[in-house]
């Protein structure tokens, strides 16, 4: 079995949404179960989603591909706050929770970000190398 399939795991940025996620699952416990198949759900699939989409981009050969991947699970993260917002407004966290969900999203979203421009460089750089290549 290749385990570099599996790099994904060395990322900070998939270590903290997955400790995200565990967090996500603590706090959903806590929700009224007439929510299990609505808010709760959804929150838990956005949230699942976005070390899962960081992991299937890693896997991926093409900066573009990562690139598509890691956007995803910004959208997701995106996702998962606003659902969360409208927890805090129905009184299903407190601000305190909201707050720290968010300021710890906002530090998955920046390492994503980071990691997104590092591939729109690289991209950028391999297409210069191939211009001045062919010139």
């Amino acid at each position: 079995m290749d385990f570099a399939l599996f790099s994904h795991e060395q990322l900070d940025m998939w270590q903290f949404s997955m400790d995200f996620v565990t967090d996500i699952y603590k706090l959903l416990n806590r929700f009224p179960e007439r929510e299990r198949f609505s808010l709760t759900s959804q929150i838990r699939r956005a949230a699942i989603s976005v070390p899962s989409n960081i992991a299937e981009g890693s896997s991926r050969f093409s900066e573009k591909e990562k690139i598509h991947f890691n956007e995803i699970a910004l959208g997701s993260l995106a996702e998962v706050i606003c659902q969360l917002d409208i927890a805090l407004r129905v009184g299903y966290i407190s601000q305190e929770e909201f707050n720290q969900f968010k300021s710890n999203a906002s530090t998955i979203g920046k390492m994503i970000s980071g990691y997104r421009r590092s591939m729109i460089n690289k991209m950028l750089e391999k297409k210069e190398n191939n211009k001045l290549s062919n010139e």
